[in-house]
Order: structure tokens, then sequence, then C-alpha cells
């Protein structure tokens, strides 16, 4: 057995702001220089990669990615701020992640013995 977490930013109202998926589909543009090649890379569809920009572009100030349109010189990068946002995000998760084994152990371990015996694990000792 372990921990799982999932972590989100919001804004004081509720609306989410970033998260796993926004900080995914930027480390993509990042990656590919295109929206498209992104979106298909995390297996989402192209309308859903653009709301997610869209998104942040409503509730971060900063600029995040730079789209240039044009046959030859198009694609999409991301922005300085952009980048540090993910690499925010990513240590950020880790670090709470990490804690959240350490808890885990502390809490539903004592000394090797779980605390919570899962049924469907001693089903395929």
């Amino acid at each position: 057995m372990k921990s799982k977490i999932k972590m989100w930013i919001e804004d004081s109202e509720g609306n989410l702001i970033f998260g796993g998926g926004k900080a995914q589909i930027l480390e993509f543009i990042d990656e590919t220089g295109s929206i498209s090649e992104a979106s298909k890379k995390v297996g989402m569809n192209y309308k859903k990669a653009w709301t997610h920009i869209k998104i942040l572009q409503e509730y971060i100030d900063d600029e995040l990615v730079i789209v240039n349109k044009g046959r030859n010189s198009g694609g999409t990068v991301l922005t300085p701020k952009a980048k540090e946002l993910v690499e925010n995000f990513k240590k950020f998760r880790s670090e709470v992640q990490k804690f959240s084994e350490e808890k885990f152990e502390e809490l539903f371990k004592e000394k090797d013995e779980n605390i919570i015996q899962c049924a469907k694990d001693n089903e395929n000792v």
C-alpha cells in the first residue's frame, strides 16, 4: 500500500488555476513547439489543450505562451514565466508527495505491521 495525492492550485473563489494537466500540456508545448503535437502526446484533444491555455490566460496575469502564426514560422513557445511555473509546480508536487509518503509510513504502518490490512493484497500472497 502507498499514499496517493492529487494537487492543484485554486484562486480564492475555488476556480482551478493550475494543476497536473496544465503543467503537462505546457511541458509538451515546450518540448514540441506545437499545441497540436503537445495535445497528441498528452492524449488530449486539441480543443481541450486550447481550453487549458485559455484558462491560464484568463487567471494568470503573466503571458505564458507565445503563439507564432505562419506557414513556415509558426509554432508555440513558452515564456520564461511559464517554464518557472511548471518547474515550481513539479517541485511542489514532488515535495508534497514525499511528505505524504513519510506521513503514511508513520501513521499507518507500525513496526513492520500495516495498520490497514488490504484484502486484495492477501489474495495475491
